[in-house]
Parts: C-alpha cells; structure tokens; sequence
C-alpha cells in the first residue's frame, strides 16, 4: 500500500496536488450545502475545508519542505489561487458590466448612494477597531483587518483582491494569512446581515403589511404600466396607404394593434399592413398614451373583439436580438403595448424582477404569459435565436483577461507611496471585464456566456482560489487565530457587520422613505450576500427585495473589490 500512502505525502507529486484540491474542494462544498437555521455558507466552506487540511499537514510535519512549509508547493498554491482568482474575478465582471452603469440612472441614485454609504461605513468601523484593539505598530495587524473586513462584509472577491494586493505591494508580507481573519468574521458577518435587517424592522417600527401594499398601490397607479385597450375609427386621411410601422415611428407612441375590422372582414394585422379611411382598429397602448394615439388616428367607438380572443399561453424567450441590448423594460412596452406579462427574467443564474428600469441584456431568458400571437410578436421582437448562444466564447473570455491583466500591471505612481501602485490581476480583469460586457458589442465582441458556462467557470475559479487560500492559511491558522487574536476578529467582524447595516437603513427609512423590502434586498445586495437575498424573498410575497438587490450589485461588487485593494496599497505599503 505504499503507493496509495504516497498519494498523500509525496507533496511534490502532480497526483497528490490534483488530489488535494479534490479533496478539499469536494468535502468544501458537501458540507457547504448543510443549512443551520434555514441558512448555509455554500461553497465559502472550502475554504474552512482548506484551513482544516492545510493544519493537518502542517502538524504532522509531512508538509512541503518549500519555503511556507505548505501541503503541496508553494508555486502551485500560487499559481492555482491567482489563475482562479482571475477567471473568477472577471466573470462577475461579465456579469455586472451590462447593468453596472445604468445603476446610476435616475431610478437608481438613491439607492446606490445608500449602497455607497455602508460601504464607506464598513471601512470606517474596521479602521477604528484597528486603531482602539490593535497595536498599530505590527505592520500585519492592518492587513489582517482587511481580511476580518471582507469576511464581515462576505465578499470573497475583494478577500483575493487585498490577497493579490498585498503581495505586490508588500512583497515581506506576501505569505500573511489573511484569510483567517476573513474565517473568523465570515459566519457572523452572514448571520449579522440578516439579523440587522431584522433589528431595522423592530428600530423603525415596520408593519410587513403596509410595506406590501404601499408597493401594490404604487404599481396600480403607474399609467405608464397600465394597459390600455380600445377601439379606433380610422378618420385620418393622411394616413391611407401607411403601413402600421409607419404610423408608429410618426406618432413617436408604441402602441399594437392586433386587429382590423374592414369591410366586415377581420385582419390580423402586420407591420407592413397598410390603413384605410374606415378601417376598425384593436388597439393596446399604455394609458397615459391613450388620448395622443386617439387623436392621431380616429376617434373611440365600440367593437365587440370578444370572438377574436385566444387562450392564454407562457414562453420562455432568449433576447438575442443586438437591437434590443440595453433597453428598459419600460421602454419596451411589454405589457401595456403588446399585451404580454413578463412574469420573470432570469440572468446569469439569478431571477430578477422586471421593473421599468431593467434593462435587457442579450442571453436574457424572460418568461412571457400573453395570449399566442402576441407572444409571437414579442418573439420575433427579442429574437429568440437559441443557437447563436449556445457555442461558447473561449476568444472572447481569454482576449479580455489578456487586456485585463496587461491594464493591472500598469505602474501609477502617487506622491508619498514609495512603490508605483497597480490594479493587479484582480482590479485589471474586473474594470475590463465590466468594460466589455457594457460596450463590446460596439467592437463585434460577444461577451455573452450561457448562464451555465458563467456559472461553471466563475464556480471552479472561486472553488481553486479558496482551495489554495485555505490550505496556506491552515499552515500558521492555530498560532495566528486560536493562540493570537482570532476572539478580537469575530468580535470586530461583528462590529463591521452590523453598525451601518443599522445606520444607512435607519437613513434610507426615516429620510429616503425606502420600502422596507427593497431596504432588505438592497442590504444583501451592498453585501453581496445571497443568503440575505433568500430571506429577503421568503420574507415578501413581492419581487421588490429582488429589485434592490439587482440595483445596487453592480457597483457594490466593483467597491468592494476596489477598496480592498485601495487599503492595501495606500495604507498597508
């Protein structure tokens, strides 16, 4: 049995160093799945599954004789955590780049700035229990606290990001675990957001009730969601031989009309159908639309449409059309104009509501109930071409982390830092990988990947770099946290967690009047914590935690991820 034993201590080997991180990766994400109290760490638990190895080794003295005295070469650790850390990193990227400038329309500033604010807050806490706990004059306290700062906030990328930071801009503490810090702080930091959420509702004395029917009555007084249905009489001579595309482009209003009465004959109607003087139209428009369109083509009479009616059907539509890219739910007119409900659109593995200021991305998948020939409308509109999504982009996806990791080692150099300061191979695929998903199509490059082929590889990205994170930080874990300050890092990572989760909400209530659900969406968001997302959802029979959190995501992420790396390199180097 002596070959199987070498698999486990022949550390130099390629089998045993596949077989670690199988290993760890495996176990990692099987216990990930075990909820307590209705809540899981899903896949970060691999990285206490690293930790737990990479101790083990380490205390049986069969680790690597490498500098680090790790479980497998230090080389490998390193090249497997940057190498995950980028495919992770930009395709999160991908993933937020459509919709990451469109947060800060109109619709969106508001929340963004109470996003903003936590962030900066989470900051301000952790600078201040560095300086009241913490002997400022170790010059690994700080980068510690930066880990403790991303466990407390459960932001795994900005963990990588002050990581991969750290190592360029203090090369003496490039081996600093730091992500026992973010170990000690992470399972309080999920279980802090969610029970600050809670606490916020008892501080502003929040009816659940009240809050759902305040967003009903919103949604029932919009005019501009409301459909509106009637009949036209076609008076306009001006309009006779103009095909129904026309009159909408002169009229500059969207409307459909599914349906011509002529001569007692009933027309369904096309975009090259062309109108006479006479012709009875079916119109849908959206009511604050209503008296313009009937003033413009006729003046409203009654039809009985009922025989034309046809049963209900759902469809799930692929947007794959390039003319449809960026547009609003509102400027589509999905409901109002042509007579469909969208009931939910799915998106890189996450399902979001779809309010008027969600702009549609190609790969989105939106589920469409209408009757069938104006679902086919719709179709026809978003194109609906699954083949042209179905082969992956490998070009795409390599071209940009090639752009990406050549912007991250551009030097910059700032008065009074002594070394150049670089947006290193996290801070460079992430602005790229944004800058490619929002404006690529300009440039013919298609940066679409299914929903399974973003997930697969943003998952094994993340997976590989916890796996390696923990298995170095297992090494020194039981010095650096049992026998050093492991209780001061829970206890600040609470600290971290809770106090502006509690301050910005009490702002965004009693001074924005935010809907205490979108409130809660908009924390998980900012926090980037799906588990907050899932009892914001359980909480609300609405889609309105979903819209805070699609809201604020995007530009959480990138702030998380940057001021990670801007702590590091302004105040640790």
């Amino acid at each position: 049995m002596d070959w199987f034993q070498s698999l486990f201590v022949n550390t130099g080997s390629v089998a045993h160093i596949v077989l670690l991180f199988a290993l760890v990766i495996s176990v990692g994400v099987f216990l990930g799945k075990i909820k307590v109290g209705g809540i899981s760490l899903g896949v970060t638990f691999v990285l206490f599954a690293g930790i737990v190895v990479g101790h083990i080794y380490t205390s049986m003295g069969i680790a690597d004789p490498s500098p680090g005295g790790y479980a497998c070469p230090a080389d490998v650790l390193n090249f497997v955590q940057d190498f995950g850390l980028i495919l992770f990193v930009y395709c999160i990227g991908l993933q937020v780049g459509p919709g990451f400038f469109e947060s800060f329309k109109r619709g969106g500033i508001t929340a963004n700035l109470i996003a903003v604010g936590i962030v900066l807050l989470n900051i301000a806490v952790m600078l201040g229990c560095y300086y009241v706990f913490f002997d400022t004059n170790d010059p690994k306290n700080l980068p510690m606290m930066v880990g403790v700062l991303c466990g407390a906030v459960t932001n795994t990328p900005g963990l990588g990001a002050a990581q991969e930071a750290l190592k360029d801009a203090v090369p003496a503490l490039s081996d600093l675990p730091i992500a026992s810090g973010y170990a000690c702080a992470y399972p309080l930091g999920v279980l802090g957001i969610i029970g600050a959420t809670i606490a916020l509702r008892f501080i502003c004395r929040i009816k659940l009730e009240d809050e759902e029917q305040k967003i009903r009555d919103a949604e029932e007084n919009n005019p501009h969601a409301t459909p509106h249905r009637m009949s036209l009489l076609v008076q306009n001579d001006a309009l006779v031989g103009k095909t129904m595309r026309k009159v909408r482009e002169f009229l500059g209003r969207e409307f459909v009309c599914t349906h011509i009465k002529r001569g007692g004959e009933i027309i369904n109607t096309r975009a090259d159908t062309t109108l006479e003087v006479g012709d009875e139209l079916n119109i849908t428009c959206a009511q604050d639309d209503a008296d313009a369109i009937s003033a413009f083509l006729g003046p409203v009479i009654d039809v009985d449409w009922q025989a034309e009616k046809t049963p209900s059907i759902s469809r799930r539509i692929v947007v794959t059309q390039g003319d449809v890219n960026g547009k609003t739910f509102g400027e589509m007119h999905f409901n109002s104009v042509y007579g469909v409900n969208v009931t939910r659109i799915t998106r890189s593995g996450m399902e979001l509501f779809a309010n008027r200021n969600l702009r549609l991305q190609i790969g989105d998948r939106l589920m469409v109930v209408g009757p069938e020939d104006a679902v086919n409308r719709v179709t026809r509109l978003l194109g609906n071409s699954v083949k042209r999504l179905d082969h992956p982009n490998i070009a795409s996806i390599f071209i940009g982390v090639l752009v990406g990791i050549i912007f991250g080692s551009i030097p910059f150099a700032f008065p009074g830092i002594p070394n150049p300061v670089k947006l290193g191979l996290a801070g460079g695929p992430l602005i790229i990988a944004i800058l490619a998903g929002r404006y690529g199509y300009k440039f013919h490059l298609v940066t679409y990947t299914t929903t399974s082929a973003n997930l697969l590889l943003r998952e094994v990205g993340l997976v590989l770099f916890l796996a390696s994170v923990g298995i170095k930080a297992g090494a020194g874990f039981w010095h650096t946290v049992v026998e050093g300050d492991g209780l001061w890092y829970v206890f600040c990572g609470f600290l971290i967690t809770i106090i502006p989760i509690l301050i910005m909400g009490v702002i965004a209530r009693v001074k924005y009047k935010m809907n205490y659900f979108t409130l809660m969406g908009l924390i998980a968001g900012t926090n980037t914590d799906p588990p907050a997302l899932a009892f914001a959802n359980a909480s609300s029979n609405t889609d309105a935690p979903a819209v805070g959190y699609s809201t604020v995501y995007p530009l959480a992420m990138f702030l998380r991820i940057l001021t990670a790396q801007i702590i590091i390199l302004f105040l640790c180097a």
